[in-house]
């Protein structure tokens, strides 16, 4: 039997396991049996995490068995599984991971929800005005790098039938030799971006952490948003701040379960 828990933030929601548990286990295969919706716990990715109560580490693996870097979500999820219980607003964690240390420092509780506020780093390798073929049609995206790679196509948001054709198209474009997040992100005000998300190795997600941060600085760098503003997903909105020494995110995430996988784990 392996221990889990389960926590989302905004609907992007992973499944955490103690690394000690998995030791001699493929994980990979595992991620892809526990993320699966219909015979599985269901969740968008599997994190596997070690240490303590105040600095731990994870690895992140999305719902297909493919490794990423990083997740803003999935951080506030790890570190509200370690900070269960803690009701002062003083909780901190730092969580290591493949795209460096993250500070999550709590700001309190909305009900069962804790709200932390997350120093994600900052952005790298952004560049905007980047020409890009896909799916039939010729784009102009942002790219940088959040810790994991991204790409943002800004303005008014697709329909479904073009989101559900450029996602997949601009994910394992060749312009992206390790995929990449996509974001279609429209300013509606200086201080507010809505944004969708096709998620590297998952597909459409109602939130992304690192996405919300991509889709943040690009539309404050080229398209008139202002450097601290909300960013709306369909799972609810995120507050980005860009500011000198990289960039802040505020959210809420919530524990939802713990239980026992009863299968034998794939070796």
């Amino acid at each position: 039997m392996l221990n889990f828990h389960k926590a989302h933030a905004y609907g992007n929601d992973f499944i955490y396991v103690r690394e000690e548990d998995v030791a001699g286990a493929a994980v990979s295969p595992l991620a892809r049996e526990l993320c699966d919706r219909h015979a599985g716990i269901g969740a968008d990715g599997l994190i596997v995490y070690g240490g303590d109560r105040r600095r731990c580490r994870m690895r992140l693996f999305n719902a297909d068995g493919g490794r990423a870097e990083v997740s803003g979500n999935g951080l506030r999820g790890l570190a509200a599984v370690v900070l269960a219980g803690e009701r002062g607003a003083d909780g901190h964690v730092t969580i290591e991971t493949d795209a460096g240390p993250k500070r999550l420092v709590s700001m309190g509780w909305d009900g069962a929800r804790q709200v932390f506020r997350a120093g994600m780093g900052a952005p790298l390798g952004l560049r905007g005005d980047v020409a890009v073929s896909a799916a039939g049609e010729h784009l102009r995206v942002v790219e940088l790098n959040m810790g994991n790679p991204q790409c943002v196509l800004l303005g008014p948001l697709p329909d479904d039938a073009r989101f559900s054709r450029l996602g997949p198209a601009l994910e394992r474009h060749e312009h992206f030799p390790n995929g990449t997040n996509v974001e279609f992100a429209m300013v509606e005000a200086p201080d507010r971006v809505r944004i969708l998300i096709w998620e590297r190795g998952v597909g459409p997600t109602s939130s992304s952490g690192t996405g919300s941060c991509a889709a943040l600085v690009a539309a404050a760098a080229f398209g008139g948003a202002a450097r601290d503003a909300d960013v709306l997903a369909p799972g609810g909105a995120q507050r980005v701040e860009w500011r000198e020494d990289g960039v802040y995110l505020t959210g809420w995430a919530e524990v939802l379960c713990t239980g026992q996988w009863m299968r034998p784990l794939p070796v």
